[in-house]
């Protein structure tokens, strides 16, 4: 299927118009914009991973390496329907032909493109030349040119726009990365599509790794003749008793399902290591022991035998992505305690699902997303009041200073919660976000509600409208760092706190696209306590 770029010109140009001054408006409008070049390794000719730049992907649905788009647009003409979109990309070279694949010839990309036109590289400068003389006066975007955000235009292409014969020629920076972003903010049908997808397979790697922990558990996963002495293990064999085994039995799922791109670094924490919100190290065995006075007549072959895991959790924060479209899925789950949850752990982890059901139970078009940031804090109040992290006003020696309100308002719960409930997402994990939170925001009231430390890291401080795409995150942590400042707090209860603090961190999270009335959740994978513990003990 090819990808509807021509929609996305016309959004983004409608987008556009509307920041410009008036007397700008009836012009004709040019976007330029470069695509992503194959980067090296420092001083090397090793290639890193190619993945095209999303606003360039965005205009165009081209993946092809160094390539440009030049869109025309003018208000009042058959323009503002079918905006002429002309792609260039680089010519086949020899060099290619034996490096690497090559760039598609122009009649296969004509037809794999949503493009007026198809050319190569070398013809962009007499393009830009024509667009100066038929359009007199037009007025040429680009993305911020001297950031290295963004790829870099070569100057030669707007020396054209600003040579001395055209008169009244213009370049501006200034609006069409805002006018992107705007557009970007909600997803039409085709791109809900593609979260969906990838949220699909990421839903499936991340009960892979559950369930290679249940088999292993019911110990289901044997290593054959000389596995690991005389031959390497197969991937039937492999156990997770590390992070990064966990990672790359997760990743590994997504390749085998035709995803190309991680949409961001797992994050694979296991212990109080699930405490670090983007821990991305990943390089951490899991605690286990004791270790036995025998265990060294095991050899290669502990792993399979006498290796103790001890009860602890495994966060992973993992999505991939499909054709530039993201995922962002989070699962916590048991390891080592027979593939159940300590009763600490299932508590906290309770706590977080009820802080996500809660969510899910507001969330619609026309409410505004710091809402949805409140009501995690107020329910993480409500549930360490029942488990006694937090005092209550009958609480021996207290009062109505520990009462629900507040301690909401002294701001103590973020040292449990310290980000925000979720982001927009879309070609980007966190997508958009000079639109999802602007500089300039008239949505946000002037009184505070709750503490203003809730909102601090929120990436997304907007009323929801439909079409939008979220995800859902809220965790409770239990970090070291970010507890000492309230080690003395009047709020809690210091004692009930200790026995809570190995759990280390929970966080679920799922995306989901919004409509009028509701939602819909993209994340197919469960989350519930009992399907959780059934399939990481390897009992379902």
């Amino acid at each position: 299927m090819v990808y509807p770029a021509s929609k996305h010109v016309i959004k983004t140009f409608e987008n556009l118009i509307k920041l410009l001054p008036a007397a700008e408006q009836t012009k004709p409008h040019v976007i330029l914009l470069a695509g992503e070049v194959t980067a090296f390794r420092n001083d090397t000719d090793r290639e890193l991973v190619f993945r095209q730049e999303s606003n360039f992907y965005y205009l165009s649905g081209c993946t092809v390496p160094s390539s440009f788009v030049l869109v025309v647009y003018q208000s009042g003409t058959s323009l503002v329907q079918t905006p002429s979109v002309e792609l260039f990309i680089p010519k086949v070279e020899l060099s290619d032909l034996m490096w690497s694949v090559p760039p598609p010839s122009l009649e296969t990309a004509s037809q794999t493109y949503d493009a007026t036109r198809v050319d190569h590289t070398s013809e962009l400068p007499s393009a830009i030349e024509k667009l100066v003389k038929a359009l007199p006066g037009a007025l040429f975007h680009t993305l911020p040119r001297n950031s290295p955000l963004f790829p870099k235009l070569p100057e030669e292409y707007t020396q054209i726009v600003l040579s001395a014969t055209n008169e009244g020629g213009a370049v501006t920076d200034l609006y069409l990365l805002s006018a992107l972003q705007r557009a970007r903010l909600t997803k039409d049908a085709d791109e809900i599509a593609a979260i969906r997808k990838a949220n699909q397979i990421s839903s499936g790697a991340h009960e892979v790794v559950m369930r290679v922990l249940g088999q292993a558990v019911k110990k289901k996963i044997e290593a054959g003749p000389g596995a690991g002495v005389d031959r390497p293990l197969l991937p039937g064999e492999w156990l997770i008793e590390k992070e990064a085994e966990a990672e790359a039995i997760f990743v590994a799922s997504c390749r085998r399902k035709g995803s190309v791109h991680q949409a961001y670094l797992p994050i694979v924490a296991a212990s109080t290591r699930a405490s670090t919100l983007h821990y991305c190290c990943n390089d951490r065995e899991f605690a286990w022991g004791p270790v036995m006075p025998y265990d060294h007549h095991n050899k290669n072959e502990l792993a399979h035998n006498a290796k103790e895991i001890t009860p602890q959790v495994l966060l992973i924060d993992a999505g991939c992505e499909w054709n530039c479209y993201a995922s962002d899925i989070t699962r916590t789950m048991p390891v080592g305690n027979g593939g159940k949850f300590m009763p600490e752990a299932r508590d906290i982890y309770n706590l977080v699902l009820e802080m996500q059901k809660e969510s899910f139970n507001i969330i619609k078009a026309g409410l505004h997303w710091d809402a949805v940031q409140l009501i995690c804090h107020r329910t993480l109040v409500k549930g360490f009041q029942r488990l006694g992290i937090f005092k209550s006003p009958d609480s021996p020696g207290s009062g109505s200073w520990n009462a629900e309100e507040a301690i909401l308002a002294s701001g103590v719960t973020s040292a449990f919660f310290p980000h925000g409930v979720g982001h927009s997402i879309g070609m980007d994990v966190h997508d958009v976000p000079e639109a999802s939170k602007p500089a300039v925001n008239g949505t946000i009231g002037k009184v505070i509600l709750g503490h203003e430390s809730f909102y601090m890291y929120l990436r997304l401080r907007l009323p929801l409208e439909s079409g939008m795409v979220v995800t859902v995150e809220p965790g409770i942590y239990f970090s070291p760092h970010l507890i000492a400042p309230v080690r003395d707090s009047k709020h809690i209860d210091h004692e009930v706190l200790k026995r809570y603090e190995s759990v280390g961190g929970v966080r679920i999270e799922d995306v989901i696209v919004i409509t009028e009335n509701g939602y819909e959740n993209l994340t197919m994978v469960k989350s519930d306590t009992e399907w959780v513990e059934a399939v990481c003990s390897g009992e379902i």
